[in-house]
């Protein structure tokens, strides 16, 4: 165990400490892998486990380098790098925009470079705040892994969507822009251990894909399905996208539902997307779900998976957190 997060995870006899982790999806803080850089130190605090360089028993109250130290027992260590999910402190910081490429008639990818990357910590889930001169901060979900080097985002916009627009043209004046992260609860400081179900509507896709990503470049092992309801085909702009991940990862099920009726509103289109999620037939006492899109379709789902016996603390969604019910 990691204290103070309190993520656990399994180690493989033979195996060092940090790549057992990374492999559970734990974020620990590395680079050189041979113990040199230091940045994988931790400080034994119960248990017993042995140095691969000199063959030496580490005791309980010394530090260790994680990539150089294997288990000879159950350990308890001390790392504060390590954050449980939610609990990284927001930072301010200046990020270089590489591209911002247009997607779909109104969706745009961004794609931002932070200076010191290594130096920011976040979780597969969470979302971020571009702050712009003399307005207010407006929120989008990384869409990327926290393994990757930069960081991705979906931006809705069209000309009378006048918040949004004022971002991607700031995005794309050539300037730096100012960004706070990480934010948000509804995310995965390391691997579930109970089958995925992923809900979104519309651009709340980009938080899914930060999930999976994060997902595939662990050992997770349980099914996946993913609901992505929009209002019409065009809407889907990553729908190719979702079609690889069922294509290349056995345990992933990608189920798009598509309303395609211009007089449909958005509630019609939450029963909708409702009604296919509760069809699904999957068992509810055994399953976690993460769901992102606008409150009323958060709300209106979450509701109906409690009624047919989803626990309330197996749902999780960032509109529990910024519009919570009065």
């Amino acid at each position: 165990m990691l204290a103070p997060s309190g993520l656990v995870f399994t180690v493989m006899p033979g195996n060092d400490l940090l790549g057992a982790a990374v492999r559970s999806g734990i974020d620990v803080p590395a680079a050189c892998r041979n113990g040199v850089c230091e940045m994988c130190e931790a400080r034994l605090l119960a248990g017993s486990a042995i140095n691969t360089r000199n063959q030496q028993t580490i005791k309980v109250g010394e530090r260790l380098m994680m990539c150089r130290s294997i288990a000879l027992t159950d350990l308890e260590l001390e790392m504060s790098a390590v954050m449980a999910a939610g609990n990284n402190q927001p930072g301010k910081y200046q990020a270089k925009v590489v591209d911002v490429s247009s997607i779909s008639h109104d969706v745009y990818r961004v794609e931002l470079q932070l200076p010191r990357r290594r130096d920011v910590s976040f979780h597969a889930g969470q979302y971020l705040s571009v702050n712009l001169p003399d307005a207010d901060p407006c929120y989008f979900s990384i869409a990327s892994s926290p393994s990757e080097p930069n960081i991705e985002l979906h931006i809705q916009a069209s000309p009378e969507w006048l918040s949004a627009q004022k971002v991607i043209d700031a995005l794309t004046s050539g300037d730096d822009v100012t960004l706070v992260l990480p934010h948000g609860n509804a995310c995965l400081a390391s691997m579930p251990v109970k089958p995925l179900l992923l809900v979104a509507a519309g651009t709340g896709f980009a938080q899914v894909k930060s999930l999976v990503d994060y997902l595939r470049g662990t050992a997770y092992d349980q099914p996946v399905k993913l609901y992505w309801g929009v209002r019409q085909h065009e809407d889907m702009y990553l729908r190719a996208l979702a079609q690889q991940w069922q294509d290349e990862w056995p345990n992933f099920t990608f189920v798009p539902v598509i309303g395609d009726d211009e007089d449909n509103d958005w509630a019609g289109h939450h029963d909708q997307l409702v009604r296919a999620v509760l069809a699904s037939g999957m068992d509810w006492e055994n399953v976690e779900v993460h769901a992102s899109g606008s409150p009323a379709m958060v709300y209106a789902m979450m509701d109906a998976l409690i009624d047919v016996g989803l626990p309330e603390n197996a749902f999780f969604s960032d509109v529990l957190e910024y519009a919570p019910r009065s």
